[in-house]
């Protein structure tokens, strides 16, 4: 290569080199800027999930110390001193229903109603109350508020479907209707996500009413 040729090569890479440097002093803080942003996030989200295990293992304890009252009264208050945030307060919510249950059941199925109204919870628990209300309503309840309860309840996709099934079968036979009931069993026997406690006391029900469970 002839001197003229290196030369210019020397020059094309140091003004090269100059360029680079002056975008890098004038863009370099952005590079900066995106490691620092990396950096706190990830440091964030460690802090932060961090903070939920600690707050879901305080109110895992705080509930356990609380059903470990003796006394009805004494877990229903120390449920009720519990602080909860999202999804914590629908699990309260049904625990001080299930004590409510055992010495006052007009305000156990008000609170379990409330539950199931309250749109800041989510589905599953709001259908969940919705459920226990039902099942521990029973005949205090009319047969046409449990049947539509449960016709929700029990609609595919839904998450209570199975044991909604399971208590519409029951409905259908306290109004005397067997081979209703029969039908909605073996439509329950026929879906993948029964249990199998839910499938063995199906599988009972439908063989006790003279059903066939194939």
């Amino acid at each position: 290569m002839s001197n003229p040729d290196s030369f210019i090569n020397e020059v094309t890479e140091e003004l090269r080199r100059d360029r680079i440097m002056g975008f890098a002093r004038r863009y370099g803080w952005i590079a900066v800027l995106a490691i620092v942003l990396i950096v706190g996030g990830t440091a964030w989200n460690e802090w932060r999930k961090a903070q939920e295990r600690a707050s879901a293992e305080a109110f895992g304890d705080a509930v356990l110390a609380a059903l470990e009252n003796d006394a009805p009264q004494d877990r229903l208050t120390a449920l009720e001193q519990i602080e909860t945030t999202g999804p914590q307060s629908g699990l309260v919510q049904l625990l001080r229903a299930g004590e409510l249950l055992q010495t006052d059941r007009a305000t156990a199925l008000d609170a379990l109603n409330a539950a199931a109204e309250d749109t800041a919870l989510p589905e599953a628990t709001r259908q969940l109350a919705a459920l226990k209300r039902v099942i521990s309503g029973g005949a205090e309840l009319s047969v046409d508020e449990r049947r539509t309860v449960l016709d929700r309840l029990a609609q595919p996709g839904q998450p209570m479907r199975p044991l909604a099934l399971e208590q519409s079968a029951l409905l259908q036979l306290e109004q005397g209707n067997t081979e209703t009931a029969i039908e909605i069993l073996t439509d329950l026997l026929s879906q993948s996500e029964v249990s199998d406690a839910l499938r063995r006391r199906a599988t009972q029900l439908v063989v006790a009413l003279g059903g066939d469970v194939g």
